[in-house]
């Protein structure tokens, strides 16, 4: 088992932004992303009057996580369930509003170290890329079943992937020879479809295509789509909401869903501006924050963390 799985990206960062809205007791924090626990704990510790409720898809994840928060009694609440279903988790636990809400999205550690998994492209692996393996269709199935041009745009909207169409090219014409079922075999296939010229930067050649599979194996960004807005909607007044994403897409979706609760709606030219047009939220950090040199040379899995924070200042305009 890696020491990097227990290594939470950013984490002082998002405890400080956290910290005036979960002193109070009573005070409700949500880990939409519970992973291993490694944020959760540490909200625990920090804001001994706080309690915690806490989602994660992967009942692996909430086994191992309910064994490191166990210290903590019922001042932790665990709950399998995906982040934009928070406000039917809130309404069963009956609590109406909550102080602090995180986000740690992307891939966790855990699931990058567990081969049988098959999230990582560095090992060979069965090509199953499901946070939550109970359920939906595997990256083999997307692989073997989707039309190419589905697969071309996949990899272009959600990796980033310049060479989509050749490396759709040779997907389609190995998969008619053989099915695709372990990593290696893809990784390889992905080497010898790209120029040479572009194998020599950026890292595995196999990283974008790899990401924008697990993105559409788990419906990961439209499930954020709908999960910010979610969250911002149960926060109270004087509340907070941290979010830390680790690529381009999520990022550009927190931002555009922060940004829109921090702007006031009045039509233009208005003398004085009505309270229902104005801003339901203050955003907390200029642009998206970057991890310290220092914690990236730590844990090289922080390098991509952008980090996004705002402040619920006033209720849904009626």
């Amino acid at each position: 088992m890696s020491e990097t799985r227990h290594v939470p990206v950013m984490l002082q960062r998002s405890l400080d932004l956290l910290a005036p809205a979960l002193a109070e007791p009573g005070a409700v924090v949500v880990d939409c992303t519970l992973g291993l626990g490694g944020h959760s704990e540490a909200l625990l510790r920090t804001f001994p009057a706080a309690r915690l409720v806490a989602l994660d898809r992967d009942p692996v994840a909430l086994g191992l996580a309910g064994q490191r928060l166990a210290p903590y009694g019922d001042r932790a609440i665990l709950v399998k369930a995906v982040y934009d279903e928070l406000p039917e988790v809130l309404d069963r636990l009956g609590i109406p509003k909550v102080q602090g809400i995180l986000f740690d999205l992307g891939v966790s550690s855990m699931q990058l170290d567990e081969a049988e998994r098959g999230f990582a492209y560095a090992q060979d692996a069965p090509l199953d890329m499901r946070m939550d393996q109970t359920t939906g269709v595997s990256a083999a199935e997307v692989l073997n079943t989707y039309p190419p041009g589905d697969l071309v745009r996949i990899l272009r909207t959600y990796g980033e992937e310049k060479f989509a169409r050749r490396i759709v090219d040779a997907i389609v014409r190995e998969r008619e020879k053989e099915p695709f079922s372990n990593s290696a075999r893809l990784v390889e296939l992905i080497r010898d479809a790209l120029p040479q010229a572009a194998k020599r930067t950026g890292g595995n050649p196999a990283k974008r295509t790899f990401q924008a599979l697990r993105i559409e194996v788990n419906g990961e960004l439209q499930v954020l789509e709908r999960a910010i807005p979610a969250a911002v909607s149960r926060l109270a007044v004087g509340g907070r909401i941290a979010v830390l994403s680790y690529h381009s897409l999520e990022d550009r979706l927190v931002k555009q869903v922060l940004a829109a609760g921090a702007a006031n709606t009045a039509p233009p030219g208005l003398p004085v501006v009505p309270e229902r047009y104005q801003p339901r939220l203050r955003l907390l950090t200029r642009g998206a924050e970057l991890p310290a040199e220092e914690e990236v040379a730590a844990n090289r899995r922080a390098a991509p963390a952008r980090f996004r924070g705002a402040e619920r200042i006033r209720e849904d305009n009626p």
